[in-house]
C-alpha cells in the first residue's frame, strides 16, 4: 500500500547482489508444547527476549482444522524468521519473520506454494493474509472498517490454501522483522529498491533450501508496492538464485510509478479518468469495465489528443472541461479552473458535492468517504477512510493470531504499515522505478510462465486503467492468456468485498493451475 503523496565487498554495504547473505537456521527439534500443538523451540528452557534489537524467536509448528461451510482443510502453520547474516564475517543483519500454512497429505514435489508480499513500502504481509487468501480472515467492511472494530477473524472460506502452500513475507522492518545491525547502512540497503530485492529473493531462497521445497512449482503473490516487486523478485530468483518461477499474481500493482507521480505527465490523468468515473456511476459487480467503454475510448482517445494539445489551446481546454465534468460529476467550473485535468486530492474532496457535505473519498476506494476534520480548509490533512481506519484492526488481529493460534509471542508492536521506511526509501539512480522491463523479460524467456494482473475499478492509487495501456504495450509472446487484466468492485483492497475476493480466488487457482 503506497501512501500517495509519498511514493511516491563483505559487508551489505557493498551490496546483497553479491549474495553476501546466508541464512542461519532458527528452528530446533520438534516438541510437545502444553497446548498439545506440535511446536519447535528449546521445550524447558526460559522465554528468551524478543524485545527489539533482541532476535525473534526460534520457528514454532502448530497445527489446525479449518471448518468450512462445504469442506475441511487440514494444515500446519509455521512462524518464524529467516536469518540474514553477513556471509564473510557471520555478523547478524536482520531477522525476517514469515508465516506459512502448508496443507496436510500433499506430496510437497508436485505441491505449489505461493510466496506473498505486502507494499508500502512499508506494509506488513496481514492484509493479504487477513484481509484476502490465508486461512482465517478479518471483515473488512461495514463496522471492521474503524480503528475500535472488534480484530476477531472468521474461517476464510476463500482461503487459496485448498490448491497452493502459502508463505508471507514480512521485508525488514514490517511485521515482526527486525534489523539486527547497527551499521546504518545496512538499513539504508534494506531500504532501497534494488537491496529490497535482492534481500527477498535470498529469504525465498532459503525459506525453500531450508523445507526442502526447491521442486515445487513455484508462485509469487504481491499487492501494490509487492506487485511491482513481483517481477523484479521473479526475475532475480531466476537470473542469479537459481529458483524458476511458475506464475504471478500481482493485486493493484504499479508497473510504472512514471505514470503515477509526474504532474507534467498528462498520461497520469488519463489513467485516472475510468476509475473516477466508476465512481460517480457507484460501480461495483464482477465485471464493471462493462459500463465503461464510453469512457474508456475518450480517455485514450479524445482526452489524450487534447491533454498534448496544451494548456495555451482554449478550445482543447473546454472540450475536456466539458467532458470531464461530465464523467466524473464534478462540478464544470472547477473542473474548468484546473484545465481538465483533475488529480486524486481534489477528486477526493469534491465527487459528488462531497465536500459540501463535510466528507472526503477514500484515494484507495473511491467509494467509501468518511468524515473531512478540515472541511473548509483549502488543504486537508485527513486519515483516510480506508486504509488508515483499517490498520488498527488488522494489527491487532495479527499480533492476536500469532501469539494465540500460532503460539508464536514477540514483546513487539506488529508493523503494519511503517511509514518511516516509506520516507526513507531509496529509488536508486534509475527514476522513475519499474517492473516493465522485469515482466517483458520473464515473459519472454518462459513461454509456460503465466501472469494475472488484478485491480479494483475505484481505486484512484493504482488505476486500473494504467495497467491496461502497460500491458498492451507487451508484445504477443505465445498464448495471450498467459498474461491477463482482471478488473473487480471494490478498490485498492478489493478483497474486502466478498464477491470480488471469490473472484479473486477462481482466477488465481486458474493461474496456478495452469501449468
Amino acid at each position: 500500500m503506497a501512501r500517495s503523496a509519498r511514493w511516491l565487498s563483505a559487508l551489505l554495504l557493498s551490496g546483497v547482489l553479491s549474495l553476501g547473505l546466508t541464512a542461519i537456521p532458527l528452528a530446533a527439534p520438534d516438541h510437545q508444547s502444553p497446548s498439545g500443538k506440535v511446536a519447535s523451540g528449546h521445550g524447558e528452557q526460559a522465554p528468551q527476549a524478543t524485545v527489539p534489537p533482541h532476535p525473534l524467536p526460534p520457528m514454532v509448528t502448530t497445527e489446525h482444522t479449518l471448518q468450512l461451510p462445504n469442506r475441511t482443510l487440514h494444515f500446519k502453520a509455521e512462524a518464524g524468521a529467516i536469518r540474514l547474516s553477513n556471509a564473510k564475517t557471520g555478523e547478524p543483519l536482520a531477522d525476517v519473520s514469515f508465516v506459512a500454512f502448508l496443507r496436510d497429505g500433499a506430496n510437497a514435489a508436485n505441491r505449489p506454494i505461493t510466496f506473498a508480499f505486502n507494499g508500502g513500502p512499508g506494509a506488513g504481509s496481514a492484509w493479504l493474509d487477513l484481509g484476502a487468501i490465508g486461512p482465517w480472515r478479518l471483515p473488512l467492511i461495514g463496522a471492521g472498517r474503524a480503528p475500535s472494530a472488534n480484530p476477531a477473524t472468521v474461517p476464510n472460506a476463500d482461503t487459496w490454501l485448498d490448491f497452493t502452500d502459502l508463505v508471507f513475507i514480512d521485508p525488514p522492518g514490517t511485521g515482526y522483522s527486525r534489523i539486527l545491525s547497527k551499521d546504518s547502512g545496512v538499513e539504508k540497503q534494506f531500504y532501497s529498491v534494488k537491496g529490497d530485492i535482492d534481500t527477498l529473493a535470498v529469504v525465498v531462497r532459503k525459506w525453500l533450501v531450508e523445507h526442502r521445497r526447491l521442486a515445487s512449482p513455484k508462485y509469487i503473490l504481491g499487492e501494490s508496492y509487492g506487485g511491482f516487486r513481483a517481477p523484479k523478485l521473479a526475475f532475480r530468483l531466476e537470473d542469479h538464485e537459481g529458483i524458476g518461477i511458475s506464475g504471478l499474481v500481482m493485486l493493484s500493482p504499479v508497473l510504472n510509478f512514471g505514470w503515477f507521480d509526474d504532474d507534467n505527465n498528462p498520461l497520469t490523468y488519463v489513467t485516472r479518468l475510468p476509475s473516477y468515473t466508476a465512481a460517480a456511476r457507484h460501480l461495483t459487480g464482477l465485471d464493471p469495465r462493462k459500463q465503461l467503454a464510453d469512457v474508456e475510448a475518450y480517455a485514450s482517445g479524445p482526452y489524450v489528443v487534447d491533454l498534448l494539445r496544451g494548456e495555451r489551446d482554449k478550445a482543447a481546454l473546454d472540450r475536456m472541461s466539458e467532458m470531464v465534468a461530465k464523467f466524473t460529476g464534478i462540478d464544470s467550473a472547477l473542473v474548468r479552473r484546473l484545465g481538465g485535468r483533475i488529480d486524486i486530492s481534489t477528486f477526493a474532496r469534491d465527487r459528488s458535492q462531497d465536500r459540501s457535505k463535510g466528507r472526503v473519498a477514500s484515494l484507495y476506494d473511491a467509494l467509501m468517504t468518511g468524515f473531512d476534520p478540515f472541511p473548509y480548509a483549502a488543504r486537508s490533512e485527513y486519515s483516510d477512510p480506508v486504509l488508515d481506519a483499517l490498520k488498527v484492526p488488522l494489527a491487532s488481529a495479527m499480533a492476536n493470531i500469532t501469539a494465540t493460534k500460532l503460539d508464536w509471542f514477540v514483546d513487539a508492536r506488529y508493523e503494519i504499515l511503517n511509514e518511516e521506511i516509506n520516507k526513507e526509501w531509496k529509488w536508486g539512480a534509475r527514476r522513475p522505478a519499474e517492473a516493465m522491463t522485469d515482466l517483458r523479460r520473464i515473459l519472454a524467456l518462459d513461454p509456460h510462465l503465466h501472469v494475472l494482473v488484478a485491480h479494483g475499478v475505484t481505486d484512484t492509487v493504482t488505476p486500473y486503467f494504467a495497467s491496461k495501456i502497460l500491458i498492451d504495450q507487451i508484445p504477443q509472446m505465445g498464448d495471450l492468456g498467459r498474461l491477463k487484466l482482471a478488473v473487480y468492485g471494490g478498490g485498492h483492497m478489493f478483497y474486502a468485498l466478498d464477491q470480488s475476493r471469490a473472484a479473486l480466488r477462481s482466477d488465481a487457482q486458474q493461474v496456478i493451475e495452469s501449468r
